[in-house]
């Protein structure tokens, strides 16, 4: 295709870079590796022709996963992980910010609300696999969400965050003086402008950072999103929320199940993305907390 729409290239040679097996990767950074002398005397022939070159790999980057160990890339992983993140945060933190405001601000003191607070509470502590199995059970048995999408994954992963963000809004409004309530009631608002008005704003810095660190825990979760499907191999990157899709976990997960050296090495460099997103978000929570809190 490309001589047929580049006739003039015919009759010429062009140089061409590709990829080493990971074999040969070994043996030019001095590991233990396979080859033969035979191939270790060619390779030092091309090297000293400088027919071999070690760079950063860029495909790592900007490519899918492959079966093919030196092509297999992060990117559909990357993008998995953002959509899945995205439908997370939409469904989580609505629903988590109005409920912790509703128990800590209107509901009343009996019974039935120290029962929710309590089951609350006792969601938190439960380990992630099982609420791999309620999504599984709600999400694409009963309700028929696409399996292994970025909206199955989504919609599990907001049953394990919602907890946490109640948790962290209920602690930040505690965090509001009273003070601040009363003098609002004094000048004749309603309850709900007082919460609206004057405590929610005040106590936003505290709801973001619960919910950015509550949004890196469940980046970091495999064994719900491995239940619900997350872990088949997607070579080209999801177009939509409905379609299949992998996360960066589960990505590092299947890649730690290879045999072959370069797998390995794609596990470290996935892990070494995986780490630093997750630094990144908890530095950002840190810095919001720190830029925007009150003392009082």
């Amino acid at each position: 295709l490309q001589l047929r729409n580049n006739p003039e290239m015919i009759g010429t040679s062009e140089q061409r870079w590709m990829l080493a097996t990971s074999e040969v990767d070994q043996y030019l950074k001095g590991h233990r590796n396979r080859l033969s002398d035979e191939e270790k005397a060619e390779i030092d022939e091309r090297v000293a022709a400088g027919q071999v070159d070690l760079r950063f790999n860029k495909t790592f980057f900007g490519s899918g996963d492959s079966k093919i160990a030196e092509n297999a890339g992060i990117l559909s992983a990357v993008v998995g992980t953002i959509m899945t993140m995205i439908v997370t945060l939409l469904i989580s933190f609505p629903i988590g910010v109005m409920t912790a405001i509703y128990l800590e601000e209107f509901a009343p003191d009996n019974r039935f609300t120290q029962l929710i607070e309590i089951n609350i509470n006792n969601l938190a502590a439960i380990p992630s696999i099982l609420f791999g199995l309620l999504g599984l059970a709600i999400f694409i048995n009963f309700f028929g969400v696409p399996r292994s999408s970025p909206l199955a994954g989504g919609m599990t992963l907001a049953l394990m965050t919602l907890p946490v963000i109640i948790i962290a809004t209920r602690t930040a409004l505690r965090s509001v003086p009273d003070s601040i309530r009363h003098a609002a009631f004094g000048v004749g608002c309603s309850r709900w402008q007082v919460v609206r008005d004057h405590v929610l704003p005040l106590a936003m810095p505290g709801i973001m950072t619960g919910s950015i660190i509550g949004l890196a825990q469940a980046m970091g979760e495999t064994a719900p999103l491995i239940i619900v499907g997350m872990v088949a191999f997607i070579p080209d990157v999801s177009a939509s929320f409905t379609q299949a899709a992998t996360v960066m976990p589960a990505q590092i997960f299947t890649w730690s199940g290879e045999p072959e050296q370069a797998f390995v090495e794609k596990t470290a460099g996935g892990i070494l993305v995986l780490l630093s997103v997750l630094i990144s978000l908890n530095a950002f929570a840190v810095v919001l907390r720190k830029k925007f809190e009150r003392r009082w």
